[in-house]
């Protein structure tokens, strides 16, 4: 079974469920690197992967979705960036992002990402028909429109913690949202999601995307209806919103879908069984005070 691990959404979250007082020997605050490591050792010793990788972020803010949505992300923006490309991101925790980096790959941990795409791209594109079961680790919605069944495909939704994982398949998807199991892009694009900039069609919420999708089944089946002329099955009031929202509706699915073709480098998959180069986590442990949960991660490998 492959594991991917959405990392970015992981060390936020370790970052904002650690307190800043866990710090390396000169006071640098290492929470969000701890955690993730403890993370890591969880996942691994309850799901014993034969295949690990770490997804990051090249771009935050791909070109290709601010072509065709402008306002995708915008509010994240770091204050006074004028490029369009600065995150938002706490003080406390840019620095200890190369350390996870430096982490990761002293274990031996695959790191993937690919310039001018998410995270959410590359995992999009290591799920890809023909890679086998797949679990996805993530607390981003966004993902679930990636579940299938069929492969199977599942997301291990973190919203409870990452010892008590929901897991996301179609059934979870249909039960909660009230759409076909791999229908959520095609539900996201009409709802919106604030949380991303997206603003969906105006006047649409979640229930009425919810009987839009289930009605005709896809996003294109719908429009096909609305650019037909069809007048059934529509909620009342429900056509002239989308009607309205036609130019949106046009561009939005290459912002809310996640890519499958982003460019990858070839890496070693494998879980390893021992760490890569352990001189260099040596001096990570000691420069960041990581015995401890690196020697948890270590035992949990071997």
């Amino acid at each position: 079974m492959r594991m991917i691990l959405d990392t970015p959404s992981l060390y936020f979250r370790a970052f904002f469920g650690i307190p800043e007082s866990m710090t390396a020997p000169d006071g640098m605050p290492v929470n969000a690197v701890r955690g993730l490591i403890d993370m890591i050792a969880t996942l691994v010793r309850n799901h014993r992967p034969a295949e690990l990788i770490a997804t990051m972020d090249a771009d935050w803010r791909p070109a290709f979705r601010v072509a065709a949505i402008p306002t995708y992300k915008a509010h994240r923006l770091a204050e006074g960036d004028t490029t369009g490309v600065a995150e938002q991101v706490p003080d406390t925790l840019l620095p200890q992002i190369p350390v996870i980096e430096r982490v990761l790959d002293a274990v031996g941990i695959a790191r993937m990402e690919s310039p001018g795409y998410e995270a959410d791209d590359v995992i999009g594109t290591l799920t890809r028909p023909g890679t086998g079961a797949v679990d996805v680790v993530t607390g981003d919605r966004d993902l679930f429109q990636l579940v299938d069944d069929s492969r199977p495909v599942r997301v291990l939704y973190t919203a409870r913690g990452i010892r008590n994982l929901q897991v996301v398949d179609e059934a979870f998807v249909t039960d909660k949202y009230g759409i076909p199991g791999r229908a959520y892009a095609d539900f996201a694009t009409l709802r919106g999601d604030p949380s991303d900039g997206l603003p969906g069609v105006p006047g649409v919420g979640e229930k009425t995307a919810a009987a839009l999708i289930t009605r005709f089944g896809s996003l294109d089946a719908l429009l096909a209806a609305l650019d037909g002329g069809v007048t059934d099955g529509f909620p009342a009031g429900a056509r002239a919103k989308l009607a309205a929202a036609r130019d949106y509706l046009r561009v939005a699915p290459a912002v809310v879908e996640v890519a499958a073709d982003a460019p990858l480098p070839d890496a070693d998959l494998r879980l390893p069984a021992k760490a890569r180069d352990p001189e260099a986590l040596v001096v990570l442990s000691d420069r960041y005070g990581l015995d401890a949960p690196l020697n948890r991660l270590l035992d949990t490998l071997a």
